[in-house]
């Protein structure tokens, strides 16, 4: 069907004031309400003891979720796609489950789980503390973005095959060689295309992490966390600087990815 010029120009104008009034209307707001003291407090602002802290929680986080992460998504994703096993199907809808529950299940989840009074509770008697600590605010992240490396080497997989794999294997290579050698290789664009995508889902969340953290500077108060507490606090400006912040990573993140797909695409 052809579309007329008139159309196409409609169609360009909704989807154009679409993205102005949901997107770059809020960000010129808080770019606005960041910068309109001046450059100086906002780096007074985001480098307080309470910013640094939650900016070095938040990068560590990353830290520990995103190699947690592609280990987990790229074994799940060679099993899945050169497997055939019982129960293949259920776990493809195990690694699409936190597409479909809300993060803050996820984290009364937690709580039932590693609470006080929850299955594995009694781990906290040897001293070592999960929910309200680091490691609750890890599992949240972990399980929030337990799908982007398995569902972005997946489709790769699928697309090379397993022949460069067999003859590997017909010249003697080990299965460790033959990963290392052919596997990794093919399917770096897409792992890499994944961990960007984990890095800035890390750095965002908020759902899950605000329900099995205690909130305390300094311990498992993350920069979106910093956010909601300096705006209910009423320090407005602070939190536009901390939300200025993470929007600074988070677009890194998003010109990461952007030139990775770019690169992939001229690859291919």
């Amino acid at each position: 069907m052809n579309v007329s010029t008139r159309s196409r120009i409609s169609l360009r104008v909704v989807a154009l004031g679409y993205l102005v009034v949901l997107l770059v209307f809020p960000i010129v707001v808080i770019l606005y309400r960041t910068f309109g003291e001046g450059v100086g407090a906002f780096i007074d602002s985001v480098t307080t003891p309470a910013a640094i802290s939650a900016l070095q929680l938040s990068l560590l986080i990353v830290a520990i979720v995103v190699p947690v992460n592609v280990v987990f998504g790229v074994v799940t994703a060679l099993a899945l796609v050169r497997g055939r096993f019982p129960g293949r199907r259920l776990i493809q809808g195990i690694v699409d489950l936190p597409f479909a529950i809300s993060p803050i299940i996820v984290g009364v989840s937690l709580i039932m789980l590693w609470g006080v009074h929850g299955w594995f509770g009694g781990i906290e008697k040897t001293g070592f503390k999960v929910i309200f600590a680091l490691p609750g605010i890890v599992l949240a992240t972990i399980f929030v973005t337990l799908p982007f490396v398995v569902r972005e080497v997946e489709p790769v997989l699928h697309e090379i095959g397993d022949d460069q794999e067999q003859a590997a294997a017909t010249l003697g290579a080990s299965k460790w060689q033959t990963f290392w050698r052919i596997t990794l290789p093919s399917i770096r664009w897409g792992l890499t295309y994944g961990i960007v995508l984990t890095v800035a889902r890390s750095l965002g969340e908020f759902g899950a992490v605000i329900i099995v953290s205690s909130n305390f500077a300094g311990s498992s108060r993350t920069l979106t966390l910093l956010v909601n507490d300096r705006y209910h606090a009423g320090r407005d400006f602070d939190a536009y600087a901390a939300a200025t912040l993470l929007m600074g990573l988070a677009l890194v993140t998003l010109l990461a990815m952007t030139l990775l797909d770019r690169k992939r695409g001229a690859k291919q």
